[in-house]
């Protein structure tokens, strides 16, 4: 090699070193981009992992008026079939303070995780019922009055009227020493008001069997709403006539319910046990995350993710930054 050739050499020597260190600067400052971008999503991940249990929840199915708990019997059956625990305590039907007291203490004596589940009637209960009570991870709604603070099923009534008015006689009653008035629902109304599509048979049968609710069960006004607080879905009945459906429509929109609507009447548990057990299926699989969500708000794990996804934007950002930064410098350094 001649003097000239060397001298090309040497000069050629540290440029082609500072191109050298540059390329390791890109190459280092894309590591930090990525063990960045790990580092941020790894707790969203671990944290997804750790929001999910294999306990199946005990449901708990609550009737309304003028029914008892066996009007659950088709959807008990499937519900058991599915392998979950399933309890349909007797409604008393004497006022909500004193009917939604009694399910509170039927609540006590379930263990575990809890999806609470009314109809009619039954959802105004329930709404009270499950108030402080955190083992309760779901509130499921079926054609179903539920009330807010200082509201009663009269006063939803009164703003979305029904056929309902037509379809009841009052009967006085004494009982204990206490005396009152109960409703119950005329023979001849059951069917076209109530379950228009079920067989008349059915109703005939509905009606001779029936239970009364006294008066005081659907003046009493909520002085509590679990719904504000607990993850609902609701069943809208859009045949029925017992309870208007947009009356069902404005509460679970209210609420921010997870909503399916379907053909039916005010009995959907007995008409479409299939619908109703689907509902209760959602509801449960729900709650067996440790952060069941409010229909209206999104769920935990989503927030979360998306947070991780700005970090993860930003880190990316910091750290290409960084990479030209570091290459402008080393760029000046040159001979």
């Amino acid at each position: 090699m001649d003097l000239t050739e060397s001298e090309n050499v040497m000069a050629a020597s540290p440029v082609l070193g500072s191109r050298r260190r540059i390329r390791r600067a890109h190459v280092m400052a894309a590591g930090c981009a990525v063990a960045m971008c790990t580092a941020l999503a790894a707790p969203v991940a671990a944290d997804v992992g750790t929001t999910t249990t294999t306990t199946k929840p005990t449901i708990v199915l609550v009737h309304g008026a003028f029914a008892d708990a066996s009007s659950w019997n088709g959807v008990v059956e499937r519900l058991e079939s599915r392998g979950y625990t399933v309890m349909a305590p007797a409604n008393p039907l004497r006022g909500l303070y004193s009917d939604s007291t009694y399910i509170a203490s039927v609540l006590d004596s379930v263990k575990g995780p809890i999806v609470l589940a009314g109809h009619s009637y039954g959802g105004a209960v329930i709404s009270t019922a499950a108030e402080g009570n955190p083992r309760v991870k779901s509130l499921v709604y079926v054609s179903a009055l539920m009330p807010d603070v200082g509201e009663s099923g009269m006063s939803l009534g009164a703003k979305f009227p029904s056929e309902l008015g037509t379809a009841t006689k009052s009967v006085p009653y004494r009982a204990g020493g206490v005396s009152g008035t109960d409703l119950y629902l005329k023979p001849d109304r059951i069917h076209p008001v109530f379950a228009a599509d079920l067989p008349e048979s059915t109703t005939r049968v509905m009606a001779a069997t029936q239970r009364p609710a006294a008066t005081t069960a659907l003046s009493e006004t909520a002085k509590v709403a679990a719904w504000k607080h607990i993850p609902s879905w609701f069943l809208v009945a859009k045949q029925d006539k017992a309870i208007n459906p947009d009356q069902e429509r404005f509460e679970a929109k209210r609420a921010g319910s997870h909503t399916v609507e379907i053909d039916s009447s005010h009995v959907a548990m007995v008409s479409h046990p299939d619908a109703v057990t689907d509902l209760l299926v959602q509801a449960a699989t729900a709650a067996g995350s440790a952060r069941p969500a409010l229909a209206a708000s999104g769920t935990t794990q989503d927030a979360r993710a998306e947070t991780a996804l700005t970090g993860i934007a930003v880190g990316s950002l910091i750290a290409g930054t960084g990479a030209v930064l570091l290459a402008r410098r080393m760029r000046r350094s040159r001979p």
